[in-house]
């Protein structure tokens, strides 16, 4: 009896080890690894951003008149001169347009020659009191008439002879045609956009910054070769986007600027006013945003911790944040949109 109880327990004890050796296996089979990076701290005044190359004067070309497009004379990216011709239109119509508004002109010149002519005529009879007052009058206002007559069919005239000469679509300006949408065949409206022209000469670099930054005075374009381009503020938007929230800016290439491809992304940096000292940088695949404002995850005790913080500036790379954070945590780098408060998880450092 007592080998029977003595048999018993040792079952019983390795039944209860074996439970509890699979137990901790599945915990660590559902505890997931997250990549983790250590925060640092960042530069309170400088911030990098990416910009694009623009002219310092762009223009929608566009018919002055409706009508279909009979020829195409350039492509997208080719440079042009001032006058040369890019598009043509379907003339016909404007030509019978013109030979109308001829023909009105000149019968309204006969039609003021002859009331000249009988004017004439009444004003020697009226001299010789063979005619009233009255009739005097009567080829007066008649020859006031064809003369205002006259006057409205020339101006048509010349309406109608601009018209046809807006049937040929010249460059404003020397540049090059960053787009262009007009094809053969295509009936446009009177001021739809056919091409966009950048005009030669003065290049600028167009940047967003986040609404918790305002665009500085001056900054620097860096090349790929590492060469630092000047660059000036010469305008910024009124107000905020209502969906990027960021402040649209432009600055300047000062010196360097004719070797910048139009179109072309570059990297500028920004020396902010009002830097922050408690400026921190974090991966920029960490920051998680879910409706309840950005925030970054921590690993507290092998579990993850949600952690908001503000952020200041962006780039390609990295975020400029600020919140309940110090250089040296660590944040979970990637993966961050599967993560749940308090979800146990295995920290594999980057």
């Amino acid at each position: 009896m007592h080998r029977m109880k003595g048999l018993l327990a040792l079952v019983f004890i390795v039944i209860s080890g074996c439970g509890q050796d699979d137990e901790t296996v599945t915990g660590g089979v559902d505890s997931p690894f997250v990549k983790t990076a250590a925060v640092a701290s960042a530069d309170a005044g400088i911030v990098g951003l990416s910009g694009t190359v623009r002219a310092r004067h762009e223009t929608p070309v566009a018919f002055q008149v409706g009508g279909r497009i009979a020829a195409r004379r350039v492509d997208a990216g080719q440079t042009v001169r001032a006058g040369q011709v890019l598009f043509e239109l379907d003339a016909r119509d404007l030509e019978q347009a013109s030979q109308a508004a001829q023909a009105d002109a000149a019968a309204a010149q006969s039609a003021l020659a002859t009331a000249r002519a009988e004017l004439g005529r009444v004003r020697q009879l009226k001299g010789q009191n063979f005619v009233s007052a009255q009739a005097l009058d009567r080829s007066e206002l008649a020859e006031r008439e064809a003369r205002t007559r006259s006057d409205a069919a020339r101006a048509q005239l010349a309406q109608a002879r601009n018209a046809l000469g807006y049937a040929r679509l010249s460059a404003p300006a020397a540049g090059v045609l960053v787009e262009v949408s007009g094809e053969p065949g295509q009936v446009v409206a009177a001021g739809q956009r056919v091409a966009m022209l950048a005009h030669a000469g003065e290049r600028e670099v167009e940047v967003f910054f986040p609404d918790a930054a305002r665009p500085p005075a001056t900054g620097q374009l860096v090349r790929a070769d590492g060469a630092a381009l000047p660059l000036r503020l010469r305008e910024v938007s009124g107000a905020v986007d209502p969906q990027s929230r960021t402040w649209r800016a432009r600055y300047s290439v000062l010196t360097g600027g004719d070797a910048l491809a139009l179109g072309s992304v570059v990297r500028a940096a920004f020396t902010l006013p009002g830097g922050d000292g408690q400026a921190l940088s974090v991966p920029i695949a960490a920051l998680d945003e879910r409706g309840e404002g950005p925030r970054v995850w921590t690993v507290v005790d092998g579990r993850a911790q949600p952690v908001a913080v503000e952020i200041l500036a962006l780039d390609a790379e990295t975020a400029r944040v600020r919140g309940s954070l110090k250089a040296g945590d660590t944040v979970v780098a990637l993966g961050t949109h599967l993560l749940t408060p308090g979800m146990a998880v295995r920290e594999l450092a980057q």
